[in-house]
C-alpha cells in the first residue's frame, strides 16, 4: 500500500508558502522588475491574480462544502476567518475532534486567541506551519489565508489517500498518490492521459471518465469529443453535483484556460476520489465500522422511502375512496357507460399499480428491519397511521367502497338502460299514434255523406264505426300517458321531449273527439234533413195518387215538384 507522506506534503505546501510570499513582496517588484521586464512582470502578476482568485472561489465552495454539515458557510474566505470561529468549525468537521471553545469577543485579541487555537490543534496533527502566524489570518493576508486552507485540505483530504501498488512499501506525495489514482482509474479510455492536474484537464474527459468509470450509467463515454471542452467540464460537474452530491467547485471557464490552477484542479478531483472510495469501501476495505454506518445511512433512507411511499399510497386510498363513494351518477345512458369504463379502467389499470406499491411496501419495511437487526439495532416501528396493518385496513375500506360503487353503477346502469328502452318504446308507440291520429283526422273532416237518405245513413253508419274504432283507440292513448308518467318519476334526462311529445299527442287525441263530435252534429242534421226529404216524397206520391194536388195553387205545385 502507498501512502503519501505527511511531511513530505507539508514541507512541499510550505515551499510553496515561501514561494507565495516571495513572489508578492514588494522588494520583488521594485528591484527585480526592469523597465525592459516591466511587461512580463505585469503579465507574471495577473496571471498570479487570476490564479489566486480562482483558488478563493475553490477554496471557498469547498469550506462551505464542509461547513455546511454543521449548518454553517462563509462569504468571503478572506474576512470570515478573521475571528477563528469558522475556522474553528472547518477543523471539528475536518477532524471529527472537539476543539477548544472559542473566546467570545469581536476584539482583535480575541480573534487572535481564536486563530492560534485553531493554528494549534494543526500543530498537534504534525501540520507544519512555518511563517504562518494567528496575526497573518486576523489581518486577512490573501496569500497565507490561501495557503493556509490548501495545507488544511492537504492533510485532510489528500494525505489520506492509499493506493494499491505492486510495491506495497513505496513511499508517494500526497499529490502524486492522488495523480496515481487518476491514471489507473481513467486506464483504457480514449484520448485521456492524465500526466499532470493542469493541462491534462482541460478538455473535461478526464473528469468525465472518472464518473464512467464508477457509474456508466451517468455518462455516454463514447459521445464526448475533445473539441467540445466546455460541454464537456460542464456536464461532469453538473452530473457529479446533481447525482453524487458532489459540490461545483469549478466552473468551465476556471479549468478550460491557458493555465488552469493545480490547487484547485486537485482540490475538487480530491473530492472525485473520496466519493468513489466510500462507494467502493465496502468492497475493497471491508471496514466493519463503514459497512454498519453505511447500513445505517441506507437503513435510515429506506426508512424514509417507506414512510413516503406509506403517506403517498394511503392519501391515494383516501382521495379515491371519497371519489367512488360518490353515488351521484351522470343522468343518462352515455354518461352512465363513461363512467362504468372509467371504473373499469380505475380496478384494471390503476388499482393494480397500487396494488404492486403495497406489496411493495411489506418488502421495503421486511429489508428495513433486516438491515436493523443486521447492525444489532432496534427494529422500526412506522409512525402512527402507516404501519402495515393500517394500510391493510384502509386498503379493505378502499375495496368495500368499490365494491359499493360497481354494485350502484351496475345497478344505475340497468336503470337507465331500461329508461333508454321506455324511451324507444315510447317514441315508437307516439310515432304510430302520430301516424293514427293524422289519419283519423283526415277521415273525419270530410263531409262526404251523399245526397240521399241511403247515403246518409251508409256515412252515418260509417261513421259509428270510425266512432267505436277511436273509442278502443283512447287505452293505445293511455299507454302512452303512461310510459311518459313512467320516465318523468324515474328522473329521465329528456323528459322535456317526452313530455312536449305526450302533449302534442294528447293535443291531437282532444282535436279528434272535436272533430268526431262535430262530424256526429253535422251527419245527424244531415241524416234529419234527408227523412224529411223522404217524407215530403211519400206525400207527394200520396197526392199524385189521391189527386189532392188539383186544389193546389199552380205556385205550390211548382215548388213541392221542384224540391221533389
Amino acid at each position: 500500500m502507498a501512502n503519501a507522506s505527511p511531511d513530505l506534503d507539508n514541507a512541499e505546501a510550505q515551499r510553496q508558502l515561501n514561494n507565495n510570499n516571495r513572489a508578492v513582496s514588494s522588494g520583488f517588484w521594485e528591484t527585480e522588475c526592469t523597465s525592459s521586464k516591466l511587461f512580463e512582470c505585469s503579465r507574471i502578476k495577473a496571471l498570479a491574480d487570476e490564479r489566486d482568485a480562482v483558488q478563493k472561489k475553490t477554496f471557498t465552495k469547498w469550506v462551505n462544502s464542509h461547513l455546511a454539515r454543521v449548518s454553517c458557510r462563509i462569504a468571503d474566505l478572506y474576512n470570515d476567518l478573521r475571528d477563528g470561529y469558522m475556522l474553528t468549525r472547518l477543523l471539528e468537521v475536518l477532524s471529527g475532534e472537539l476543539l477548544p471553545r472559542p473566546t467570545r469577543g469581536r476584539m482583535r485579541i480575541h480573534c487572535l486567541e481564536n486563530v492560534d487555537k485553531a493554528l494549534q490543534f494543526l500543530k498537534e496533527q504534525r501540520v507544519h506551519l512555518e511563517n504562518v502566524g494567528s496575526h497573518d489570518i486576523v489581518d486577512g493576508n490573501h496569500r497565507l489565508t490561501l495557503g493556509l486552507i490548501w495545507t488544511i485540505i492537504l492533510r485532510f483530504q489528500i494525505q489520506v489517500i492509499k493506493i494499491e501498488t505492486e510495491d506495497n512499501r513505496e513511499t508517494r506525495s500526497a499529490k502524486d498518490a492522488l495523480l496515481l489514482w487518476c491514471q489507473m482509474k481513467t486506464a483504457g479510455y480514449p484520448e485521456v492521459n492524465i500526466q499532470n492536474f493542469t493541462t491534462c484537464w482541460r478538455d473535461g474527459l478526464a473528469f468525465n471518465a472518472l464518473i464512467h468509470r464508477h457509474r456508466p450509467d451517468l455518462i455516454e463515454f463514447h459521445k464526448l469529443t475533445r473539441s467540445n471542452a466546455t460541454h464537456n467540464l460542464q456536464q461532469a460537474f453538473n452530473i457529479a453535483e446533481q447525482h453524487l452530491g458532489l459540490t461545483k467547485l469549478l466552473d468551465p471557464e476556471d479549468v478550460n484556460t491557458e493555465n488552469p490552477d493545480e490547487k484547485s484542479i486537485i482540490t475538487y478531483v480530491v473530492s472525485y476520489y473520496h466519493y468513489f472510495s466510500k462507494m467502493k469501501a465496502l468492497i475493497v476495505e471491508g471496514k466493519r465500522v463503514g459497512k454498519v454506518l453505511d447500513n445505517c445511512i441506507e437503513a435510515e433512507k429506506i426508512i424514509n422511502r417507506y414512510e413516503a411511499l406509506a403517506s403517498d399510497l394511503l392519501d391515494w386510498i383516501e382521495k379515491t375512496i371519497a371519489v367512488i363513494s360518490n353515488q351521484k351518477f351522470a343522468n343518462s345512458l352515455t354518461g352512465v357507460q363513461q363512467q362504468l369504463q372509467a371504473f373499469t379502467t380505475y380496478c384494471t389499470i390503476e388499482k393494480p399499480i397500487k396494488f404492486q406499491e403495497k406489496g411493495n411496501l411489506e418488502v421495503l419495511l421486511f429489508t428495513i428491519q433486516s438491515k436493523l437487526r443486521a447492525n444489532n439495532q432496534k427494529p422500526y416501528v412506522p409512525h402512527d397511521g402507516k404501519l402495515i396493518s393500517d394500510i391493510n385496513k384502509a386498503w379493505e375500506r378502499l375495496e368495500k367502497a368499490e365494491h359499493e360503487r360497481g354494485v350502484a353503477l351496475r345497478k344505475e346502469l340497468i336503470r337507465q338502460e331500461k329508461l333508454e328502452l321506455l324511451a324507444q318504446r315510447f317514441d315508437h308507440k307516439t310515432t304510430m299514434r302520430q301516424a293514427w291520429l293524422n289519419e283519423n283526422q283526415r277521415l273525419v273532416s270530410q263531409d262526404n255523406f251523399g245526397y240521399d237518405l241511403p247515403a246518409v245513413e251508409a256515412a252515418m253508419k260509417k261513421h259509428e264505426a270510425i266512432e267505436a274504432d277511436i273509442a278502443s283507440y283512447e287505452e293505445r292513448i293511455g299507454v302512452v300517458v303512461e310510459l311518459a308518467a313512467e320516465m318523468e318519476a324515474e328522473g329521465y334526462y329528456d323528459i322535456r321531449r317526452i313530455l312536449a311529445r305526450k302533449e302534442n299527442i294528447l293535443g291531437q287525441w282532444g282535436l279528434l273527439k272535436e272533430l268526431v263530435a262535430g262530424r256526429r252534429t253535422r251527419l245527424e242534421k244531415n241524416l234529419a234533413l234527408q227523412k224529411t226529404f223522404q217524407d215530403m216524397v211519400y206525400m207527394i206520391d200520396w197526392m199524385e195518387d189521391t189527386q189532392v194536388w188539383k186544389g193546389v195553387s199552380s205556385v205550390v205545385l211548382k215548388i213541392i215538384i221542384n224540391n221533389k
